[in-house]
């Protein structure tokens, strides 16, 4: 029987609501953001900034920590709307765990990458592109994680609304031997570069390292000199 359109199953009112979602956007929490993964061949260094901001126009809060630990050697960040990322990083790290719970062992790090592929595809979480940072038994690995569902790794990435200029700072200073040292000086000049000229980024930073050992996230209110990393 062919349905007409007062069908309680008609797929149009779904659509709608995610419309009046995007329509409300401008009072949504969300981090706008400079985030950074560097694979390095003594683990993953991320960086962010620490703004949050309604709409890109107001500054909504200044101490965001804009990445988790996921497992027990990986990290992912929160870009996008503040509610959707959280949401995404509950429900992946309940999925690792069961996981981990059910088979004894660590998920590696492409298998939790393409689990984070198929949570943001499948959604519904809001407006996502985060990065997973992590090290398993063949190495450190970085990828990002776009809002489709896309999964790319690469040996470093941004993501966020300063990526533009991160990435000039680290086409030019990225190099095939760079140490982890190195690295978190890098980033932290990247979100730096990046939060003196995009408005959804500033407000400090913070570090996280992960190597084989564990994660190690650092949190600072502004932005350190070079020294003091």
């Amino acid at each position: 029987m062919k349905l007409d359109n007062t069908d309680p199953y008609e797929p149009e009112l779904g659509a709608s609501e995610w419309r009046e979602q995007a329509d409300d956007e401008q009072n949504v929490n969300k981090t706008g953001t400079t985030t950074i993964g560097i694979a390095t061949d003594e683990g993953v260094l991320i960086a962010t900034d620490r703004r949050a901001s309604l709409g890109g126009r107001f500054v909504s809060n200044k101490q965001v920590v804009k990445v988790e630990e996921i497992h027990p050697t990986a990290a992912m960040t929160l870009v996008g709307s503040v509610g959707g990322a959280q949401s995404f990083i509950s429900s992946l790290r309940a999925e690792v765990n069961l996981y981990e719970t059910r088979r004894g062992e660590d998920m590696s790090i492409e298998a939790l990458a393409t689990l984070a592929g198929n949570f943001a595809r499948g959604g519904p979480f809001f407006a996502i592109n985060p990065i997973l940072g992590g090290v398993d038994d063949d190495g450190s690995h970085v990828f990002s994680i776009d809002p489709a569902g896309g999964v790319m790794k690469d040996d470093y990435t941004v993501t966020g609304s300063g990526m533009m200029v991160a990435y000039g700072l680290l086409e030019g200073e990225w190099h095939e031997d760079i140490e982890m040292d190195e690295a978190r000086r890098l980033a932290a000049r990247a979100v730096h570069s990046a939060a003196e000229r995009d408005t959804g980024s500033g407000n400090g930073l913070v570090l996280c390292e992960v190597t084989a050992d564990g994660v190690d996230i650092t949190e600072y209110d502004d932005f350190p000199d070079e020294d003091e990393l």
